[in-house]
C-alpha cells in the first residue's frame, strides 16, 4: 500500500488525521458501490494526492467504533478532513472531480 492510501484503525485514527488533509472512505467488502468507489480512488491517487490530500480507507466491519462515531449509516461514506477536523462529507459514489473540489 502507498503512502497515499492509508488503512485506517480506530487506535491510529485521530493521530494519523490531525495532520493535512485527508479523505477518509467508510465501506466494506460485500458493498458493490463500495468497490466501484475505491476502484476510481485508486485509479486516481495521484490526482488526490497532487490536490493535496492522503486517502484513508476505513472498513466498517473492522471498525465499528469509528462509523459510529462519526454517524455513518450508508456506505460508501466519503469524510474530508483538514487539521484533523471534518469540513465536508459525501454518501454514495462521487467522482473524483467532485473530491477535488471538495478540497479547495
Amino acid at each position: 500500500m502507498s503512502e497515499k492510501l492509508v488503512n485506517l484503525t480506530t487506535a491510529a485514527f485521530d493521530q494519523a488525521i490531525a495532520q493535512g488533509t485527508w479523505i477518509v472512505d467508510f465501506w466494506a467488502t460485500w458493498c458493490a458501490p463500495c468497490r466501484m468507489q475505491g476502484k476510481l480512488i485508486d485509479d486516481h491517487l495521484d490526482e488526490l494526492a497532487a490536490a493535496g490530500a492522503t486517502v484513508g480507507k476505513v472498513n466498517v466491519d473492522d471498525e465499528p467504533e469509528l462509523a459510529a462515531r462519526f454517524g455513518v449509516m450508508s456506505i460508501p461514506t466519503l469524510l474530508i478532513f483538514k487539521g484533523g477536523e471534518q469540513v465536508r462529507s459525501f454518501v454514495g459514489v462521487q467522482t473524483i472531480e467532485t473530491l477535488k473540489n471538495a478540497l479547495q
